[in-house]
């Protein structure tokens, strides 16, 4: 401190040179007191100290509020062992099995599925007025037990005992009953929209065009139901987030009528209508240049309970006693020139010792019968020429049966119903160019060029492939196998993932 002006002490001692050495190594050592002098508030060099100190605390609090609201995203993605429950109480006890806990991995790993709870118009109430669906006959029948039909009869010798409850008269066109109760039991269903990979559309199309594809049906009742549709699916919220491409339907009949060019033609024209565009659509026929027609297995008779359902048919078809070389079961279309049907009937019974016939001119074969499985066990080979369309049930009876199909147009499955059948064609049919026949090739002969062994070869690629081309009986389908409606959703799922890559989706 400076001395008070006037006091008598105010003059300065004067210090001796060890006396201000002594002082300097005092306050060299004296570290405190340093500290204390440069952090004085009456220091100006502390002020800057406390200023850049402040600056730092600052910045740092700004750098983290950034991180944390850049990582924040409209719908969080769960972690891997966080548990999905469905906030649904009306869900039922195979939904909830489904969801999957902390301690389990994820049995989904393509996703989740949403199915939308549809106006009654667009699926049950066709159901409940069966009577209507055909200017011909009733189809209440046709779609009861869910869509499998009436159960089977007279089938006691034929096939065992036990195996006779997984057999119906299941209709050709059920398949939008069979897949919708399929999936309100699926294991990957969610209730919760936000969550969901896929979204299928529970309208049943085949159903609601087949009542007008006869008669004096206008287009515009043919395309009603359709467009209804569309504009209700439309209007949902999560169509929105990727313009329907995360969207799919079964829809029961073949593409071809849905896809009616002009009014006066045949069909509705749901396909060709443009909110129709990015939908993937499951077709038991399909247009091989339509990226989103997919082409799934008719249903069959054959409904497995369980697994040992499966493997004890399989055993059975495989030891079955086959005594005739080949088969064809269908009618001749006499309004037709030059039927190929026609052709292969008299090939037929030219080798009646060979061949076994079962005559659908006279008596219903669509939905299957005793004397049409009972023609598929006992042969080697069954003839599978196209139908009214490019493809026909029978496919799938005769492949079910253990029988070697044998194919004359492309089309009637190698181009069709590639997610269900195995990729190299010779390894379980025949192909032999319908041109060839009309020429004279001998089919008989064809077929005896194949060995036993081939023979054996090739059926048991078929019998292998059963399980895909079947749909089970239970809600929630069989444990570890998977069948036709399994491999359908796994390959919609992937569909989805894969169209979600950059560059992948058609603008």
């Amino acid at each position: 401190m400076l001395p008070i002006s006037g006091s008598p002490d105010s003059s300065k001692k004067l210090k001796s040179p060890e006396q201000k050495l002594i002082d300097r190594k005092s306050a060299a050592n004296s570290l405190p007191s340093v500290i204390q002098s440069y952090l004085s508030p009456y220091n100006p060099r502390s002020w800057l100290l406390y200023s850049i100190f402040f600056l730092q605390i600052v910045l740092l609090l700004m750098a983290r509020s950034l991180q944390q609201s850049h990582l924040r995203t409209p719908f969080p993605s769960p972690q891997p062992n966080t548990p999905m429950f469905v906030k649904s109480a009306s869900i039922s006890d195979s939904e909830r099995s489904a969801n999957f806990s902390s301690s389990e991995p994820d049995q989904c790993p393509s996703g989740r599925i949403f199915v939308y709870d549809m106006p009654q118009v667009f699926n049950r109430e066709l159901i409940e007025n069966c009577d209507e669906l055909s200017p011909w006959s009733s189809r209440c029948d046709a779609l009861t037990n869910e869509g499998l039909g009436k159960r089977a009869t007279g089938l006691s010798g034929i096939v065992p005992e036990n195996l006779i409850p997984a057999w119906y008269w299941t209709d050709q066109f059920a398949s939008e009953l069979i897949f919708h109760n399929r999936m309100l039991n699926y294991k990957c269903r969610t209730t919760e929209a936000e969550s969901a990979k896929g979204f299928y559309i529970p309208f049943y199309a085949g159903l609601a065009v087949g009542k007008h594809l006869w008669m004096n049906n206008t287009a515009k009742d043919r395309d009603r139901h359709c467009e209804m549709m569309l504009r209700w699916v439309q209007g949902q919220p999560f169509w929105n987030r990727s313009d329907g491409w995360d969207h799919f339907i079964m829809m029961g009949r073949i593409t071809w009528d849905f896809r009616r060019s002009k009014d006066e033609d045949w069909g509705s024209r749901c396909i060709y209508m443009p909110g129709m565009r990015n939908i993937t659509r499951l077709l038991i026929e399909r247009n091989p240049w339509d990226y989103f027609d997919v082409g799934v297995p008719y249903p069959t008779g054959f409904h497995p309970r369980s697994e040992s359902d499966i493997l004890q048919w399989q055993d059975y078809v495989r030891n079955r006693h086959r005594s005739t070389l080949f088969c064809f079961v269908g009618g001749k279309r006499s309004t037709i020139k030059n039927d190929f049907r026609g052709l292969l009937l008299s090939h037929c019974k030219n080798e009646s010792s060979s061949c076994q016939f079962v005559n659908c001119s006279s008596t219903r074969c669509s939905n299957g019968s005793s004397a049409i499985l009972k023609a598929f066990l006992d042969s080697d080979f069954c003839l599978q020429p196209r139908g009214d369309s490019f493809t026909r049930r029978s496919i799938f009876d005769c492949m079910i049966a253990g029988s070697i199909p044998v194919f004359f147009w492309h089309r009637t499955a190698y181009s069709q119903y590639e997610w269900f059948l195995p990729g190299d064609p010779r390894s379980y049919s025949v192909f032999i160019h319908r041109d060839e026949v009309k020429n004279g090739t001998s089919i008989k002969t064809v077929l005896e060029q194949y060995s036993k062994r081939e023979v054996r070869k090739m059926r048991e690629k078929v019998i292998d492939y059963i399980p895909k081309l079947v749909y089970a009986k239970p809600h929630q389908g069989l444990e570890t196998i998977k069948d036709a409606f399994d491999v359908a959703i796994d390959a919609v799922l992937r569909r989805i993932k894969e169209q979600e890559q950059p560059g992948y989706k058609w603008k």
